[in-house]
């Protein structure tokens, strides 16, 4: 099972089926589910889940498309977002969230503060 699990590429979810016995062989197996899976189940199987704060699916490539993020739950949008840097625009060509006045009211930092 070991030499199984060395094998495998990143996955949402693994599942081990254990019986009152197999703690050594799970203490083992866990580090190498851990570098490889965001999810491990313990006898039962991976269901769907819901979109939630607390839901988070990473896992390693090809799981998830980039490590800081999460493939489901609140922040999985975040996956999908490019940010852009507007360098030395004026005002007036900038997106309304980013001109001086502020006009749309949103949090921000200007230098710092």
């Amino acid at each position: 099972m070991l030499a199984v699990a060395r094998s495998f590429r990143g996955q949402l979810s693994a599942t081990m089926q254990l019986d009152a016995g197999d703690g050594a062989l799970a203490r083992r197996l866990l580090p190498i589910l851990e570098r490889r899976t965001g999810r491990i189940v313990v006898n039962a199987f991976a269901h769907p889940q819901e979109v939630s704060h607390a839901s988070i699916h990473g896992g390693p490539f090809p799981a998830t498309s980039d490590s800081r993020f999460t493939s489901v739950g609140m922040t999985a949008i975040d996956r999908f977002l490019r940010p852009v840097c507007y360098q030395g625009f004026p005002d007036s060509l900038l997106p309304e969230a980013l001109r001086e006045a502020n006009p749309l009211g949103l949090p921000r930092m200007v230098d710092g503060r």
